[in-house]
């Protein structure tokens, strides 16, 4: 696909594991097939959140299994000034207000109420910026890739926080400023950020910017049936080539991709030489898209 340009984002909050490389491996798969690009950018946003060297421990773990990137990698700690330009465009619409409410205040609502849509509540405490989802787009209707139509009313799920109390730029609008910075026309990730893309879709149009495809591959859950993550502690992608071989053949199987029984013990770049042959989307599980 001419001007195919993907991604992988991850937040470096620790190492890779067996669900981090379905996506990456999704990712890049879809990538590679169109003859596209393939980006990495680290969503270290959160410095609380990410012990030092944990963005370098990914970027081993990703070429352990042959996932190779184009071009620098990309930070997103180096892109503030982004935000709050996009920020202040929001402002200047009226799509983005500061809000001092706390969680603990509105926990018995299913989202926030927006309290503070007509003026800060309480203006002597620390202030988050949120978006105002019931302007805007509105409903938001896309087709997944794999999921096929999807509609989805932002104002249901609530004015998602842009930028918090403590200074720090938020998931939802830093990933919408960096795909348009980046020109990312494709974003293949995990189902658990679909109802994400409603937010961020009415934000890319807000702000003007292209909207990407979507396609949401289907998670990987442990033996409790929760969604493998760092939390729950799942076990660490490793570094070595022979010990990524046998995963990433199972991460192929995990994508229905159906590899060679004889490659499970093969060398990882021979591995995804024949799964960029074979790549299929139609294979995914739970695929309905027509």
């Amino acid at each position: 696909m001419p001007g195919y340009r993907g991604r992988f984002a991850p937040t470096p909050s620790g190492p890779l594991h067996f669900g981090s490389l379905v996506a990456a491996l999704g990712s890049y798969l879809d990538a590679r097939s169109a003859c596209g690009e393939w980006l990495v950018r680290i969503e270290d946003i959160d410095p609380p959140r990410c012990p030092a060297g944990a963005a370098d421990t990914i970027l081993h773990q990703l070429e352990a299994f042959g996932l190779h990137w184009d071009g620098a990698v990309s930070y997103q700690s180096a892109h503030r000034e982004r935000y709050h330009q996009a920020l202040e465009c929001l402002r200047e619409q009226g799509m983005a207000y500061p809000c001092s409410c706390s969680r603990k205040q509105w926990q018995d609502y299913p989202v926030y109420p927006g309290w503070c849509r007509q003026g800060i509540c309480e203006p002597t405490r620390p202030c988050a910026w949120r978006l105002r989802s019931d302007l805007g787009l509105r409903p938001v209707i896309w087709r997944d890739r794999r999921l096929g139509e999807q509609c989805f009313d932002p104002a249901d799920l609530g004015d998602v926080i842009l930028k918090r109390k403590d200074n720090l730029w938020a998931y939802q609008l830093a990933v919408v400023v960096d795909d348009a910075h980046q020109g990312i026309t494709e974003v293949v990730r995990g189902a658990d950020l679909l109802d994400n893309t409603p937010w961020q879709i009415q934000l890319q149009h807000a702000l003007a910017l292209p909207v990407p495809r979507y396609l949401h591959l289907p998670l990987i859950l442990g033996a409790d049936g929760h969604k493998l993550s760092k939390q729950n502690l799942a076990q660490p992608l490793p570094t070595q080539d022979k010990q990524a071989r046998p995963l990433l053949h199972a991460a192929l199987h995990a994508l229905s991709q159906a590899p060679s029984a004889e490659l499970e013990q093969a060398p990882v770049e021979e591995q995804l030489t024949e799964a960029r042959f074979h790549w299929d989307i139609r294979r995914l599980p739970g695929y309905i898209a027509t």
